[in-house]
């Protein structure tokens, strides 16, 4: 694997944080307890692993242009805002949730996870259209 394959790698690792989010979501209404601590751990640890991928791909190479033109090209720009202001944003937000579960401070745990949740989701939908948009449009 040579550092130009890393883009696919990335939104191969959104996907999978997608899937393992929703996971959760499901084991979670459903009171399987178990099954959602290890999807929403398997998910922490799937946007750590993109994470690195990501920096190491920019770092090597930086940063590609959106080469589209016309109003897709809004669509690409308000979409990558938004993802890397919350992408921003959602790391202290998974963790501070994470941690709360680990600690078995329920309560707390609740109420930040109803607002990381949809943001964490958003974030790893998007980076995937971002890679669609960016690489393969």
């Amino acid at each position: 694997m040579s550092v130009t394959d890393l883009p696919a790698l990335n939104a191969g690792l959104n996907s999978l944080a997608a899937a393992f989010l929703l996971a959760g979501y499901v084991f979670i209404r459903t009171k399987r307890i178990a099954a959602h601590r290890f999807a929403m751990l398997a998910a922490l640890a799937t946007s750590a692993a993109f994470l690195v991928s990501y920096l190491t791909y920019h770092a090597q190479v930086g940063s590609r242009p959106f080469t589209g033109t016309g109003p897709i090209r809004v669509v690409y720009f308000a979409i990558l805002i938004s993802h890397v202001l919350l992408a921003i944003a959602i790391v202290p937000m998974a963790l501070v949730t994470v941690s709360r579960a680990l600690a078995s401070r329920f309560d707390r745990h609740r109420r930040i996870a109803r607002i990381t949740w949809p943001l964490w989701m958003y974030v790893s939908v998007t980076g995937v259209i971002v890679y669609l948009m960016l690489y393969r449009m």
